[in-house]
This record gives structure tokens, C-alpha cells and sequence, in this order.
């Protein structure tokens, strides 16, 4: 099956191009995506060797990622890593994430929990309590929710879908997975540094809010069909 990487990327300029360089020492595919960055993100990517898709205004992660799903897929890729553009994921434990596929997952996400304890008191709290209100939601306890350090099937996005523009969508997406019986793997990761504060453009308050709002809606809403991209 082939794999390509996908990395969202926003006023990134200062570390983007190393995230390229060495995700492509382990696929040969790596798809940025610039959200709308007015500095010099585009350039860094491309100068790595990364192809590049561009958005003409910031949209979100979530609109971000579906973008990079929706040209990937297209290509015929059947799985996409993804990964953060701040360096905080390492894409040297990219095939970590990929031997979890090989059980069936449809969805693997890395696990920060074991490395709650040398982040800042609001990121761990924030990490902890959202996981344990979707473990709610969803009905069963799950690990990190939050961890943008994925692999996604192509199976998973056409039946889920991916529609929420934000960083609302990466929680909701486990939701829906796993009302749909899709199997969803954790891997543990360590980080190249566990504290992203300084990095991350999640709001605490905003985002914390369209992330309950849109697992609460995952968990309740009809199931429908999605079209797959490459079924016709």
C-alpha cells in the first residue's frame, strides 16, 4: 500500500524544512500544505523537497489536513502520515506508527501520556481532562486524543469523513471511527520536546470548546455515507 506524508503548516518558515528533510529519508512522498502563512513557510518546504499545496488564507489544521486527504487520496495513496511542522514529532518513529497498520487499524494515533509529566500544567491538564470527557463521549477510555502524529486509512476518511476546519476535526474523527467499528491503535511516541506551548497555535479556551462541540455532534449525529474520493 502506498504511504505519502502530509504536514499542515502555518508561519512555520524557521522549521518546516528540516520536518521535510527527514520525513523523506522514510517515505519518498511528503505533501505540505501552507494554510495561509505570509512568511516564508512555502519557499522553506519546496527548498526541502516537499510537494506543496497552498491555502490563499488561514482555514485551520482541520481544513489543512483535508486538503492534503482529499489530493493524496486521489493519487492513489492508501494511507497518509501526519505530522506537525513545529518538530515536536519526530518522523523517525513514522514506522512505529506504520507496524501498528499491520493489526488492521484504520486510525493510529501516537500516545503522549507518558510524557504528561514534563509538560506545563495547563497543556498536561488540558490534554488529560479532554481525553478523559471524549473517553466519555465516545463510551469507552481511550489515550491521547489530541496527538497529531497520525496514520489515517483511506477506508477511515471516506466513511467518516473530515469536515470540521479546525482542530476540532482530528477529535472527531475517533469518535465517528469508533461508532463505525473501525479499529483505532495507539502507539507511544516521545517528542522532540514535550511542551509545545511556544509552537502551537491552539487556543486553549476556543479550541477546547469546538473540540467538545464537535465530539458531542460526532457521537449523536446520523450516520451517513461519504463518498470515497476514488470510487469513481
Amino acid at each position: 500500500m502506498k504511504v505519502a506524508a502530509a504536514i499542515p503548516a502555518y508561519e512555520a518558515e524557521a522549521t518546516v524544512g528540516d520536518v521535510v528533510r527527514r520525513t523523506k529519508s522514510v517515505l519518498d512522498t511528503v505533501l505540505v500544505v501552507d494554510d495561509g502563512s505570509t512568511d516564508a513557510t512555502s519557499r522553506a518546504a519546496v527548498g526541502s523537497g516537499a510537494c506543496l499545496l497552498h491555502h490563499a488564507r488561514n482555514r485551520g489544521k482541520g481544513a489543512a489536513l483535508r486538503t492534503a486527504f482529499d489530493a493524496l487520496f486521489a493519487q492513489g495513496f492508501g494511507m497518509v502520515v501526519t505530522l506537525d511542522a513545529d518538530g515536536q514529532h519526530l518522523p523517525e518513529q513514522i514506522p512505529a506508527l506504520l507496524e501498528a497498520t499491520r493489526s488492521g487499524a484504520s486510525l493510529v494515533i501516537g500516545s503522549r501520556t507518558h510524557l504528561y509529566g514534563q509538560m506545563h500544567w495547563v497543556r498536561r491538564a488540558s490534554n488529560t481532562l479532554s481525553t478523559r470527557a471524549i473517553s466519555r463521549i465516545a463510551g469507552r477510555p481511550l489515550a491521547d486524543v489530541q496527538c497529531g502524529f497520525r496514520v489515517y486509512g483511506r477506508e477511515l476518511i471516506a466513511r467518516t469523513g473530515f469536515g470540521e476546519p479546525r482542530f476540532e476535526a482530528e477529535s472527531a474523527v475517533v469518535v465517528r471511527a469508533l461508532r463505525l467499528g473501525l479499529e483505532v491503535a495507539w502507539v507511544p511516541i516521545e517528542l522532540g520536546f514535550a511542551d509545545g506551548r511556544t509552537t502551537s497555535h491552539y487556543r486553549p479556551v476556543v479550541d477546547s470548546l469546538r473540540i467538545a462541540g464537535a465530539v458531542v455532534k460526532a457521537r449523536f449525529e446520523r450516520q451517513t455515507p461519504v463518498a470515497d474520493p476514488l470510487s469513481t
